[in-house]
């Protein structure tokens, strides 16, 4: 499955920069590395390791060599085509570009849809077997505890969230798998904005009482 091993942001990383990564999860790690500076080493030291690994790798025929070489001139030709330049952005666009240029529409043009009480979400669609959506919390307002029957990434665009593991703040990446279970509080200064991209839904957890309350807010 796309989502194996991928318990890490450091794994996350290494995959998006081996190119290997499913569409959701790229966008994800890429808006990530536009927000966190101080993880862009990563990706160099990565992309260097990928590199190494290519030139010791036995050089194979090439198949269809004619084929190969006519799509390679009609890609030179396409380049060659005028570039339209992006539309121009808000100096202070709550989404990065690279989310931007994946959904195609800013922050504050989300249609929220209310699931509980204090929490709000707009669900993008399915890609490539994930579930991609935006997430809205209520500042001081905790998501039902929870636990994953596959894995979910979700990175912090505004505001922040604590849970048992740590803070996720502006730019950070909460990893989870069928080994976490966690109960998610928004901070309680501002409403926590993010984007989600999960595998398999989620399963309810904790104490009927705890749950009741969680759902109702």
């Amino acid at each position: 499955m796309a989502g194996d091993n991928l318990n890490t942001v450091d794994a996350l990383i290494a995959h998006y920069a081996a190119g290997i990564l499913p569409e959701p999860a790229r966008v994800l790690v890429a808006a990530h590395l536009e927000l966190k500076a101080d993880n862009r080493p990563k990706l160099v030291a990565f992309e260097a390791l990928a590199g190494d690994l290519l030139e010791k790798i036995e050089p194979a025929p090439m198949a269809s060599r004619n084929l190969r070489l006519e799509q390679i001139f009609l890609s030179r030709e396409d380049e060659r085509k005028p570039i339209q330049s992006k539309p121009a952005r808000p100096t202070n666009a709550l989404m990065p570009r690279a989310l931007y240029d994946f959904v195609g529409f800013e922050a504050e043009d989300i249609p929220w849809k209310t699931k509980l009480p204090g929490f709000k979400e707009y669900v993008v669609g399915d890609f490539d077997g994930f579930e991609v959506s935006f997430f809205w919390i209520r500042p001081g307002r905790a998501v039902p505890a929870h636990t994953h029957k596959g894995c979910e990434f979700s990175l912090v665009l505004d505001g922040a969230f604590n849970d048992a593991r740590g803070r996720y703040g502006p730019g950070d990446i909460s990893v989870a798998d069928d080994s976490v279970d966690h109960r998610p509080i928004a901070e309680k200064d501002r409403p926590c904005i993010g984007f989600a991209v999960v595998d398999a839904p989620l399963k309810l957890t904790g104490s009927l009482r705890q749950m009741i309350g969680d759902l109702i807010g």
